[in-house]
């Protein structure tokens, strides 16, 4: 039952670290690359924040705070019920969490975390793949806990007089 979460979740890491790697070997030299002008860049940012450059600085406080955040998720996937619904939820989890692992793993190895996807078109900050991850699980968790999971209905007893 763990064992396809696991390693779905590692294999997430796995690519937000393979591609962070890239960013440090192939894109810090050249610091940007064009990908498709007025649209996408690759440029490479040290975050020593979270998003928007939030608690910049703060790595002890940011790594607790993540820390935390990946308890949380942990704890709440193995306590959620085992109905369809929540099978959902746990599935929306899967990329969250490994998007927090993997931006903790840079605060933890490197002191900060690679960023290299910039959209140029709006005024956005540089992000990467576990961002990208957190993200699309938060909006799966959001459509999931907004349209699809509903209370059961209570049913109310007549006392017999």
């Amino acid at each position: 039952m763990w064992i396809v979460p696991v390693l779905i979740v590692a294999v997430l890491v796995g690519v937000d670290q393979w591609t962070k790697y890239w960013a440090v070997t192939q894109l810090k030299p050249v610091g940007n690359i064009t990908v498709v002008e007025g649209f996408l860049d690759l440029t490479f940012v040290e975050n020593r924040g979270v998003a928007f450059g939030v608690f910049s600085g703060q790595k002890w406080l940011i790594l607790v705070l993540t820390a935390a955040i990946i308890v949380f998720l942990l704890y709440f996937f193995v306590k959620m019920p085992r109905t369809r619904e929540y099978q959902l939820v746990r599935a929306a989890m899967v990329p969250v969490l490994a998007g927090a692992v993997g931006n903790l793993l840079d605060r933890l190895f490197r002191g900060y975390v690679v960023d290299f996807f910039e959209i140029t078109f709006i005024s956005w900050p540089v992000f990467n793949m576990a961002d990208i991850f957190v993200v699309t699980g938060v909006i799966a968790l959001a459509i999931l806990i907004l349209f699809v999971i509903k209370e059961e209905p209570k049913i109310e007893r007549k006392k017999d007089d």
